[in-house]
């Protein structure tokens, strides 16, 4: 059974950086593209970065210049390291992995648990 586990969540002010990790357990699976998405608190979830296999990156508009993606083929883990936070990044955040079919990603994993962030003014 494959399970993401995200990590690395917490309080931290305004201005400052956080890197969030995911790892997947399970044995004998490795992804091809991966995404982090977040919840804020009330609203949708939304996607806020991919990674595709041979590592091309695309961001949301509102993290571009901020927030940068990464991943460890041997280690099987998609970092998400975040920088100049803002209050509005507050949500909970969740990796994910999936496809590409063109330019739109498609998730195909279920949810993990979740890291929350929070963005103190």
């Amino acid at each position: 059974q494959v399970r993401l586990v995200e990590s690395g969540g917490g309080l931290v002010q305004a201005g400052e950086s956080l890197d969030l990790s995911c790892g997947v357990s399970g044995t004998g699976f490795t992804f091809t593209a991966a995404g982090w998405y977040r919840q804020p608190p009330g609203k949708e979830r939304e996607l806020v970065a991919t990674i595709q296999t041979r590592g091309r990156t695309n961001y949301a508009d509102s993290v571009k210049g901020r927030f940068t993606i990464s991943r460890d083929n041997v280690e099987n883990t998609v970092d998400l390291r975040m920088k100049s936070l803002k209050p509005e990044d507050t949500a909970v955040y969740y990796c994910t992995f999936g496809s590409f079919i063109g330019d739109n990603y498609h998730r195909n994993s279920g949810w993990g648990q979740g890291t929350q962030v929070t963005v103190s003014s």
